[in-house]
């Protein structure tokens, strides 16, 4: 496994979202893949699945120590007060004593944002979280956070897959000294059939999905796939075998398109 390192952070290169997992299955296939060699589990608040992951984390039987686990805390928690007490509460569910990285999983207007940091801060002198980051941030939001915030925070998790162009997030990431964390990194799916990344998959012996998770790390994020199917599991993690060329980096970076973003709603904040 290869490591992210940002702010004195040390993240695992690929992970396991676990958005939509649930109950017997989201444990369950925690296990499974913590076996597999997984070190790196994201949850948030809003998936409703704190007490599941908990659960698969314990019954892989790895020292708690050896596994990377992120949470995000929802908007509505933003509030000072609120967040420090929600933050307890997703410790309960998780039955852990802190996480190792604590996210704000959306921009939020309705709370000023150095107020949402500075608690953020404190749940992290509190000994809560080992670290802090956000999520969802543009470029002037991590900007601006940085600016504000009392402790040093590690990365931004975005969207992020080859068809759409997140150069200006991964600049501002960079020059801040932040890892950029990489949600839906295979589109939901959808490089699956992708023709280039399956030619380009062809020759390394890798599927469409494999190569798309290459790019992403060899470009020094972090990519966190979810999924379900114990076969994908394996497949997700065996990106660190092989290398793309210059020229097939160039050609999935190609992919991107002006339509390419699949997570948005009404909140979200004006996109770069």
């Amino acid at each position: 496994m290869q490591f992210v390192e940002a702010n004195g952070a040390r993240i695992p290169a690929i992970g396991l979202g676990t958005w939509e997992l649930r109950g017997r299955t989201c444990a369950r296939v925690i296990e499974q893949a913590i076996k597999l060699g997984y070190r790196h589990i994201d949850t948030a608040q809003v998936y409703e699945n704190e007490r599941d992951v908990g659960e698969g984390v314990r019954a892989s039987h790895i020292p708690r120590g050896e596994i990377f686990v992120t949470t995000k805390i929802w908007t509505t928690h933003f509030a000072p007060n609120t967040l420090e007490r929600s933050v307890k509460e997703s410790l309960t569910r998780l039955r852990m004593t802190e996480v190792d990285l604590l996210l704000l999983h959306w921009p939020s207007s309705h709370v000023p944002l150095d107020e949402t940091l500075g608690a953020l801060a404190h749940a992290k002198r509190m000994g809560l979280t080992r670290h802090i980051g956000v999520s969802n941030f543009t470029v002037a939001l991590i900007e601006q956070a940085v600016a504000a915030c009392p402790e040093p925070l590690v990365c931004d998790q975005v969207e992020y897959h080859p068809y759409l162009d997140q150069s200006k997030v991964r600049g501002a990431c960079a020059d801040n000294g932040l890892a950029l964390v990489a949600y839906s990194p295979i589109a939901k799916g959808r490089v699956r059939g992708d023709e280039v990344l399956a030619a380009i998959g062809r020759v390394h012996g890798k599927s469409a999905a494999q190569v798309c998770l290459r790019w992403l790390v060899q470009q020094g994020a972090v990519a966190i796939p979810r999924t379900s199917k114990v076969e994908r599991l394996s497949e997700n993690i065996e990106v660190f075998d092989f290398d793309l060329t210059e020229n097939e980096m160039a050609a999935v970076a190609a992919l991107s398109r002006s339509d390419g973003r699949l997570t948005d709603y009404g909140f979200a904040p004006k996109w770069d």
